[in-house]
């Protein structure tokens, strides 16, 4: 249906009547509407739509106009320059391509990737196809530039039919159902029980809960995970210091402080003795000792184990709901069924993986990647390493939840072990194994969980709301505004923190420092944050002005370059949010709310609402009403709470 549907969006309005194509039938495109009301689209924008009778493009393949105006305009000029040029459009509409600045246009194409042969000159083409191509109430200009081809929207088409349908679809405007039925397992932040949620943790936490947020808003069904490092010999060495340095009464007190203030002093015990006792008496061996009874299901040894558990459990939730994130699982490594793992066993027997050395399995990945090097998958001793674990708890998941993808956000500094363990995976047999994908990040610098010298996030978001009280009592008649100035300022501390990482490539390290942490200059979570309280302080100022008049507001009074280059960016969200999408990056819907915020600030010396007429004012307003709506909804993508007022 949608083919008709916006397929009847197309015209060429500047050729001559004797060239152009008669319709091959006219539709009432609110009716077609009303008969899909799973299509949540503005009623304006159907009733603007209604007005132009033209013929049916092709809708091509991953195009999907019925949720991005950005399509629309692709099926358009894909199907209008192959008749100008003799490419074959499904050639032509890949080929479409994303502009870096507005001076480029909105779309463009590169010549050589559809004109190849030799003694051609793709400039002098790109010229003769923006010559010919028909400028109209759609695409307004058309320039060639080198050997490319820019094509610029008509602003007044996008104003007449953005506008609306951000206004109508609010939340979710930018979001599309890309496809059916499908499931994604997302594991991530993943921390250490009975040690702090420091910021080394942050990225992967932040990065998840973007991803997570992202697939639900392109249709995918998606089982949050946080798989909790909850198993190993640091519960034996956490279990014997606490029986040297424990104090059940500052257990009590802060749980999650006290036991890490034992662990670092118990390695400290373990970097002091070196190699100096026998294995039996050293605290490395006793730990060792204590963690094969947990292994082998001592009651004793597992019941102080849960313990920290589920003190450190209560206390990672009231974390994650501070950076709006909730689990539908919490796993760990303890949660592996030891069917699953000895079955991981069994078949790299039956598949000719294992060698024994010195009573240790080894596999040789070298004979699939020479990259992937050599892995030990079981101990001498019997005990499994993580590798076996991961791989136990793959196949449990596909079993419970039968993905159709999983992705693990994890630091690049595992690489290697995710590479080693994908490919593991592959060679048991498990079809499945190929839908699985490693989303890492580069590591936060300068710190150390085990030496002591940690930066906890609790730290770091207090200090950062301190710092933004502070900011906020400068300006005393905004505050006494304000119903809950320490709210606020706890979540714009919360979105510093996380823009200040997000703006980044997720693969580049980064230096921790406070300086950088606190700076408000510039593009920061803070001034995302301003720009969305003064949007909504605009809307505040002209309460008797509606959505409902907003919707029905005269475009054609927009005319200023700067309204242009804001509808212009606006219509790009639901494309931002597709690219982000291929590259699982949260940078490029940081960048894109920053060009939209930079360029809203400067139409606020041009479009005033206050003191204008009614007519002038409403159309202005629907136009910075809609900014804040899709400003709102990346920042919420992200995981930030856009504030009200501050």
């Amino acid at each position: 249906m949608w083919k008709r549907i916006t397929g009847s969006l197309f015209r060429r309005f500047t050729l001559p009547l004797c060239c152009r194509k008669p319709p091959t039938r006219l539709l009432s495109i609110e009716r077609e509407l009303l008969r899909a009301p799973s299509l949540k689209m503005s009623n304006t924008f159907a009733k603007h739509l209604q007005k132009l009778s033209i013929n049916d493009p092709p809708v091509f393949e991953g195009s999907h106009p019925e949720a991005n105006v950005v399509d629309l305009m692709r099926n358009y000029v894909a199907d209008e320059l192959s008749k100008v040029s003799g490419v074959d459009s499904k050639q032509i509409y890949p080929a479409l391509e994303w502009t870096n600045t507005l001076d480029r246009g909105d779309l463009l194409i590169p010549v050589p990737r559809l004109v190849r042969q030799k003694g051609i000159n793709p400039r002098e083409i790109a010229q003769e196809w923006a010559e010919k191509f028909p400028e109209g109430e759609l695409i307004s200009k058309v320039e060639a530039n080198g050997p490319f081809v820019q094509f610029f929207f008509n602003p007044q088409f996008l104003f007449q039919t953005v506008i609306p349908d951000i206004l109508t679809r609010t939340e979710d405007y930018g979001a599309c159902k890309y496809v059916e039925n499908k499931k994604v397992l997302i594991e991530f932040s993943s921390p250490n029980i009975a040690k702090p949620f420091h910021a080394g943790h942050l990225r992967s936490t932040i990065i998840g809960g973007f991803l997570s947020n992202l697939y639900e808003k392109c249709g995918w069904e998606v089982i949050r995970m946080n798989y909790l490092g909850d198993w190993g010999k640091q519960f034996g060495i956490l279990a014997v210091g606490y029986e040297r340095y424990g104090d059940d009464k500052k257990l009590a007190e802060d749980p999650i402080d006290h036991l890490f203030q034992v662990y670092v002093r118990v390695n400290k015990d373990i970097e002091e003795e070196g190699d100096t006792l026998p294995e039996s008496e050293s605290t490395d061996g006793k730990s060792r000792e204590y963690f094969k009874r947990m292994e082998n299901g001592d009651q004793d040894a597992i019941k102080l184990w849960q313990k920290f558990r589920e003190l450190s459990i209560e206390k990672y939730i009231g974390t994650y709901a501070r950076l709006n994130i909730e689990y539908d699982v919490y796993s760990g490594e303890s949660q592996v069924s030891k069917e699953s793992m000895d079955r991981a066993l069994k078949l790299y027997d039956e598949k000719g993986l294992v060698h024994i050395d010195r009573g240790a399995k080894l596999i040789d990945m070298t004979r699939f990647n020479k990259k992937l090097g050599k892995v030990i998958v079981q101990k001498s001793d019997g005990t499994t390493l993580y590798l076996t674990r991961d791989i136990g708890a793959a196949i449990d998941r596909y079993n419970k939840y039968h993905f159709d993808k999983m992705i693990y956000v994890i630091a690049s500094q595992q690489d290697l072990h995710t590479a080693q363990f994908f490919e593991l995976l592959k060679q048991m047999g498990f079809e499945w194994a190929h839908n699985l994908h490693h989303v890492n990040f580069g590591m936060v610098q300068g710190m150390s969980t085990r030496k002591g010298t940690v930066v906890f996030l609790n730290n770091i978001l207090e200090e950062t709301k301190d710092k933004m009280h502070e900011v906020m009592k400068k300006n005393q008649v905004k505050y006494a505004q304000v119903e809950n100035p320490d709210e606020v300022a706890d979540l714009v501390g919360i979105s510093a923190v996380m823009i200040q990482d997000m703006q980044g490539k997720r693969i580049n390290n980064y230096e921790f420092k406070w300086e950088r942490m606190l700076s408000f200059e510039g593009d920061t979570g803070p001034y995302l944050q301003y720009a969305h309280s003064r949007l909504r302080s605009m809307q505040r100022n002209v309460p008797d002005i509606t959505v409902t008049d907003m919707e029905n507001a005269d475009f054609k009074l927009l005319q200023e370059p700067a309204a242009i280059a804001l509808v212009r960016l606006l219509s790009q969200y639901a494309d931002v949010l597709r690219n982000a999408l291929k590259t699982h990056e949260p940078t490029t819907v940081v960048t894109y709310l920053f060009k939209l915020t930079h360029q809203v600030s400067s139409c606020y010396d041009v479009l005033w609402v206050a003191g204008q007429t009614k007519e002038l004012a409403t159309v202005r307003l629907a136009l910075y009403t809609a900014t804040r709506q899709v400003l709102s909804n990346g920042m919420k993508l992200l995981g930030l709470t856009p504030v009200e007022r501050m």
